[in-house]
């Protein structure tokens, strides 16, 4: 088959492999129908997520339709189609059985490799480093799917992919990071990124009751789609200085609940931090640009709230852990537990709530990936969302 491989930093490249086949009883194969890449992919791209080996096959957001399964496989059947979440999880550990799916204690083949850089391992991923598993990722033709009874959900209407296929992530990050921030009816947000997963917090906090959103780029199409479809006020880093002009919105008193979903390579216009940041990556001193996540700490009011679904790797440097502490903020993270949220998300998309389809820009075949890569990296022609078409 075709699958997209990663062959070292900025490298990556369509190969030919072999299929992949049932290895346990639980597993199910199928064939991708669409795929996407994701801002997370991007850090594998840039070389910052380690424990990466030549030919392994990238993404985390597949679709497809099922048509093999394993003999303990009960959910499944051949033909069904189905979306599948990233994260990788057993559904009976006890993580799992608390709804902590992407804490699964099971799912991950390398948890010793994950254990000496974390302490625990979290869930197997797919296509996100051997310290994750080793899984092979669904920017391909055909994907093995372990746990295939608790991880992937039926498409039972004639909903096109293109609506569905961000329950394999970016739709319920949005949400679990718009829940983490625990907001109260009424309350201002403030969302730092608006690319897709920025997209979905900022289309999550209305759900959840807020009564302002501030959304926080540079990218003029990504700012523009964040007015026109989030319906959010905007602030462009490049023009406006963050903690004053959040100051002069919220009264003095800083957004009630901040939301960093940007996470490890962080843009910061002109600052000292994010020069540092910039340089120390630059030379593999650092793996971090947590330039958001300070400038959040700063921001927010006392006794807030700062969520934070983008992706972190290594160690953060100068985070200022004092502020947060005196002004007793509440800090909530982590990779998404994509299960629990999959079908009350399904419903709402079913019922007419939400087009998630509305933040893809580009459409291409998996050919074109590698160029799709450095085109959504480098933010041309207007990329915010590319789907990829085995």
């Amino acid at each position: 088959m075709k699958a997209l491989c990663w062959h070292g930093k900025s490298d990556v490249r369509v190969d030919s492999v072999p299929d992949p086949k049932i290895i346990d009883p639980t597993d199910a194969i199928i064939k991708i129908t669409a795929t996407a890449i994701c801002g997370s992919d991007l850090h594998l791209f840039d070389g910052f997520m380690p424990t990466m080996e030549a030919g392994d096959i990238l993404g985390h957001e597949p679709m497809g339709v099922v048509v093999e399964v394993g003999a303990a496989v009960k959910k499944l059947r051949p033909g069904d189609r189905v979306v599948v979440p990233f994260t990788i999880s057993c559904g009976s550990c006890f993580f799992c059985s608390k709804g902590l799916y992407s804490c699964c204690d099971t799912s991950n083949p390398n948890a010793e490799i994950a254990r000496k850089a974390m302490g625990q391992s979290p869930a197997g991923l797919f296509g996100y480093s051997h310290m994750l598993g080793g899984f092979a990722g669904g920017q391909a033709e055909y994907l093995r799917v372990p746990y295939a009874d608790v991880g992937p959900v039926k498409i039972e209407s004639d909903l096109p992919d293109d609506k569905v296929l961000f329950l394999s992530d970016i739709f319920p990050t949005g949400y679990m990071a718009a829940e983490n921030a625990e907001i109260e009816p009424g309350d201002t947000v403030a969302v730092w990124g608006c690319g897709p997963v920025g997209q979905f917090v900022i289309q999550s906090c209305w759900i959840m009751g807020a009564g302002r959103v501030i959304a926080i780029d540079r990218v003029p199409e990504r700012l523009a789609m964040a007015a026109t479809h989030g319906k959010a006020e905007t602030l462009n880093f490049d023009n406006d200085d963050i903690y004053e002009r959040l100051m002069s919105m919220t009264d003095g008193r800083g957004p009630d609940r901040c939301i960093d979903a940007v996470g490890t390579e962080a843009h910061g216009t002109g600052s000292f931090d994010a020069i540092l940041d910039k340089a120390k990556a630059a030379v593999m001193l650092g793996t971090d640009r947590p330039h958001v996540l300070r400038q959040a700490i700063r921001c927010c009011r006392k006794a807030g709230t700062i969520s934070i679904p983008g992706v972190y790797v290594g160690l953060l440097d100068k985070i200022p852990f004092g502020a947060a502490v005196n002004k007793g903020l509440t800090f909530k993270m982590g990779q998404t537990h994509v299960q629990r949220y999959l079908r009350p998300l399904l419903s709402r998309i079913e019922n007419g709530e939400i087009d998630p389809s509305f933040v893809i820009t580009h459409r291409l075949p998996l050919e074109k990936a590698p160029d799709a890569y450095k085109m959504f990296r480098d933010k041309q022609d207007g990329c915010v969302k590319v789907v990829l078409s085995p």
